[in-house]
């Protein structure tokens, strides 16, 4: 039997259904998030102020085995962090759990979408999205991870450290800490889903391969541009290290894409 049709107030009864659905497992994860944060906070948000923090043994085994002494890789390294704001613990609280839900919700997210278009694509047409969902989600956790154990602790060690005079002691307020953590890691998601963006619109015909290479150049600035908007702090320490990932998505892109098919 063939499948029944479904009308306009069909599809939009099953996109309502498909919102409660991701509303309802953020709403879950937000409030787990809620509930774990205060362990969560100290476990993993405040991980980078710590000395025993992986990426910062990894500095010291870098350093180690090429004979570096620069303090920048070998110190200890320790911050602690102030509150000014009354209400701030409380609404950072809420905010914290918000966002890691949304992070977490974003396969669940995916699924839902895929779930929702997959009846109305032919065959060939759901191999494509579905790789590019399946694509799409790893890049997005990549580029977090990348964000948490690297661009962000280089960030925080890079600032928390530098000195304008010896006589100025920074103190480093929890807003500006949490700010500056989100701002990265998310944007660092996002940003990994360059190659992505770019595949589909190679599949389109907009992109190809000889154009990428052409505009190589502009890219870059393009890409430091974006990454000096990205980047809360605008310093060009924080400016470089978010610049060169997004360098490489682009070089990862071109051998993604295909050339354009001779006339």
């Amino acid at each position: 039997m063939a499948a029944k049709e479904l009308t306009f107030w069909d599809h939009l009864d099953e996109l309502r259904r498909v919102l409660f659905r991701i509303l309802g497992v953020w709403f879950v994860l937000a409030v787990g998030y809620f509930i774990a944060m205060p362990w969560l906070f100290d476990h993993v948000v405040l991980a980078p102020c710590r000395n025993d923090f992986v990426f910062y043994d990894l500095l010291r085994y870098v350093a180690q085995i090429l004979h570096w002494d620069d303090d920048f890789f070998t110190q200890e390294f320790q911050v602690n962090l102030i509150n000014i704001n009354l209400a701030a613990p409380f609404f950072i609280h809420m905010s914290t759990a918000f966002w890691m839900s949304v992070v977490t919700a974003t396969p669940f997210l995916f699924y839902e979408v895929w779930r929702f278009i997959s009846p109305a694509l032919y065959a060939n047409e759901r191999r494509g999205v579905k790789k590019a969902l399946a694509i799409g989600t790893v890049m997005f956790f990549l580029g977090v991870l990348l964000g948490y154990f690297m661009v962000y602790p280089l960030t925080l060690r890079f600032l928390s450290t530098y000195e304008l005079s010896t006589t100025i002691e920074n103190h480093i307020s929890l807003n500006s800490y949490i700010d500056n953590f989100m701002m990265l890691i998310l944007c660092m998601g996002l940003a990994f889903e360059l190659p992505l963006v770019t595949w589909l619109l190679s599949l389109l015909g907009i992109v190809h391969k000889s154009m990428l290479r052409k505009y190589r150049r502009h890219a870059l600035v393009l890409l430091v541009l974006i990454a000096a908007v990205i980047t809360p702090t605008g310093d060009p320490f924080t400016l470089t290290v978010v610049s060169i990932p997004l360098y490489l998505l682009y070089e990862l892109s071109i051998l993604m894409v295909k050339d354009k098919a001779p006339e």
